[in-house]
């Protein structure tokens, strides 16, 4: 498994939670909500600290992660992230 993100989404992540080098994001299984592969759960995010992830993406000192007690919700598939730009809101697709 891993995370792919656009150039479009580490902006976004830039602007809109204010993200700099050195932080931390956390991709995860929140209750509510629903995706392709779990009807009740919704994909979250948070600024954490991994502790032991199992998909891991860098970019400009920046770290974004999933932990592997999260893996389930993924369903074996890759994480894309990119922004939707009519909505300005990122857009998440499972590959």
């Amino acid at each position: 498994m891993k995370i792919v993100m656009s150039e479009q989404a580490f902006q976004w992540f830039s602007d809109e939670m204010d993200v700099a080098q050195g932080d931390t994001i956390r991709f995860y299984a929140r209750y509510g909500g629903s995706n392709p592969f779990h009807e009740g759960f919704s994909l979250g995010m948070s600024q954490d600290s991994p502790i032991n992830p199992s998909a891991v993406l860098e970019h400009n000192g920046t770290t974004f992660f999933i932990e592997q007690d999260d893996t389930w919700f993924f369903n074996n598939h890759d994480l894309y992230v990119d922004v939707d730009r009519q909505l300005d809101e990122l857009k998440f697709d499972y590959k």
